[in-house]
């Protein structure tokens, strides 16, 4: 067995391929980290200054349309303070939007329920055709990619964006963020917005036809973003945000309750990061995500070194989700071992955009500074 080397600063290690150390031991996710600290987060009086700039601009463009921005609430922490600044902070008319994708937690919906309840949200939830997406999400596991979490990102991305669209919402509020998910390896979690993989993923091991399923072509992302000129605004990073404090705000003002990891606010996601990922690839995201902490300051090494020796779930939580997860998808447990087993692969092994993409990449980081920049 390989040796497994750490960075002396986070937590990230050797399990991601395309790790590098410096000499003194600190690995290139860090320096990643700086550089976007320094490109992306305006957490200052400057930042401030910016965003009350910008609520002033959404309301002003909001005057004669029935809500002035957007967001997307999965009931999860980012999302749910998002929505606690753009309607009581910041006194944004706002839709909500929530995708059920069939696999919510009775108390993701307890969630979302009493985050629009308090906050007097508009609310719509788009539940997918279960047997159509049900068909993608085998095809993905099938497919031995590592990221079999795609089928429902992309289509929360497709689902904003088609919804701002048609409902002429200029602005999403968004609660991805700097200080929390800034720190991710590509080989680990390929991105989501690639809708020429999906695609080819589910031609390749699909039998269901992809009618309803909402998705994104190049064509869709130059119309929607750059022609109609939808702006997407992750307003965390311009505020001081300190995931704990957030939490306990949360949960002492709205009645929001912890799910106990990140994302775990679907029993499918719980499943991926706790099971899956693990026991077929022997990847933790836990690693990213408390190195981005520690990068942040928010927590320590040494905190996060701890945290990461606990299991990412209890053997009860793993087997009840294994046990479902099967169920749902009416694998048996041997065709789903055989799964587990068979030969690890990338998005590289399909068709995809990601060569297109890096062809244009200095044109792609304009356009991102154009519609995510206050």
């Amino acid at each position: 067995m390989n040796k497994i080397n750490m960075c002396t600063r986070c937590i990230m290690d050797s399990t991601a391929s395309e790790i590098e150390f410096d000499k003194n031991g600190v690995c290139n996710f860090c320096r990643h980290y700086d550089e976007v600290l320094v490109n992306d987060l305006y957490a200052d009086e400057d930042g401030q200054e910016k965003l009350n700039k910008l609520i002033s601009q959404i309301k002003e463009k909001g005057k004669n349309r029935k809500y002035d921005c957007l967001i997307g609430l999965s009931g999860g922490v980012d999302s749910s303070y998002v929505a606690y600044l753009v309607r009581k902070k910041y006194g944004l008319r706002t839709l909500a939007v929530h995708l059920d994708n069939g696999w919510n937690t009775e108390l993701s919906v307890a969630n979302v329920e009493q985050i629009v309840k308090k906050l007097d949200i508009d609310l719509q939830t788009y539940v997918l055709d279960w047997k159509e997406f049900r068909d993608i999400q085998i095809s993905f596991i099938k497919s031995s990619i590592s990221n079999i979490e795609i089928p429902t990102d992309h289509a929360i991305w497709a689902l904003l964006i088609k919804t701002a669209a048609k409902m002429k919402i200029p602005y999403i509020i968004a609660g991805n963020n700097v200080v929390t998910e800034s720190i991710m390896p590509e080989s680990w979690l390929y991105g989501s917005k690639d809708s020429k993989l999906i695609k080819s993923i589910h031609n390749k091991y699909g039998k269901v036809k992809m009618k309803t399923y909402p998705r994104l072509t190049t064509f869709n992302y130059v119309d929607y973003l750059l022609i109609r000129g939808i702006r997407w605004i992750p307003i965390l990073n311009y505020i001081p945000y300190f995931k704990a404090d957030a939490k306990k705000f949360l949960t002492d003002e709205l009645g929001w309750r912890d799910y106990g990891g990140k994302h775990y606010e679907s029993i499918f996601t719980r499943f991926f990061h706790a099971y899956y990922l693990p026991v077929k690839f022997g990847y933790d995201l836990r690693k990213s995500y408390l190195s981005a902490l520690i990068c942040s300051g928010q927590i320590s090494r040494e905190e996060a070194l701890e945290e990461i020796q606990k299991p990412p779930a209890s053997t009860e939580i793993l087997n009840n989700d294994l046990d479902y997860v099967l169920k749902k998808f009416r694998f048996s447990p041997e065709e789903f071992d055989m799964i587990l087993k068979a030969p690890n692969k990338t998005h590289k092994d399909y068709s995809n955009n990601d060569s297109l993409w890096r062809r244009y990449r200095k044109i792609i980081k304009i356009v991102r500074k154009r519609i995510t920049r206050v």
